[in-house]
């Protein structure tokens, strides 16, 4: 009985994580307890495709130290032969009660949080996605040195059809 309960549950594992016919690339870097504000995660993939349009999205897993309501983040994407385009990015991380926002059962959540949509790779070769974190507090200028409750950043590209 233990054989076929092993089998039946390898089998359901396989058929959920086969369904994402959507995902082109996905990436995750970890942090570890904290995200420091000198650490840059940094992704680099292949891409064959120049006609095809993709979504692009930052993942983040973040847990109960998190402190803050947003995410400040700075994101470069570097194409083949060193063109850059450089985003400042907000998103929000917490309901008004101080709950984190994403998916998850425990204390862990994880963020798919939106890049860029419907973008088409100009150029056929490697490209680099770099990210950081760009945490303030309210007032200060220096940034957050640690961010608490970050465990994980990654990048994912999705095929629009």
């Amino acid at each position: 009985m233990n054989l076929k309960h092993s089998l039946f549950f390898i089998l359901i594992a396989v058929l959920l994580f086969s369904c994402d016919k959507k995902r082109v690339f996905d990436e995750y870097k970890s942090v570890g307890s904290g995200w420091k504000k000198d650490s840059v995660a940094t992704f680099t993939f292949k891409q064959g495709d120049t006609v095809k349009p993709y979504n692009l999205f930052i993942n983040v897993r973040d847990n109960n130290d998190y402190q803050f309501n947003n995410l400040f983040l700075i994101v470069s994407l570097e194409q083949p032969g060193g063109l850059t385009h450089v985003d400042t990015l907000q998103y929000e991380m917490a309901n008004a009660d101080g709950t984190l926002m994403g998916e998850g059962f425990s204390d862990t959540k994880e963020n798919k949080l939106f890049y860029k949509e419907k973008v088409k790779f100009p150029k056929i070769g490697d490209y680099k996605v770099s990210i950081r974190q760009a945490v303030r507090q309210t007032g200060k200028i220096p940034g957050v040195e640690e961010l608490e409750g970050i465990t994980e950043v990654g990048f994912r590209i999705e095929s629009i059809e």
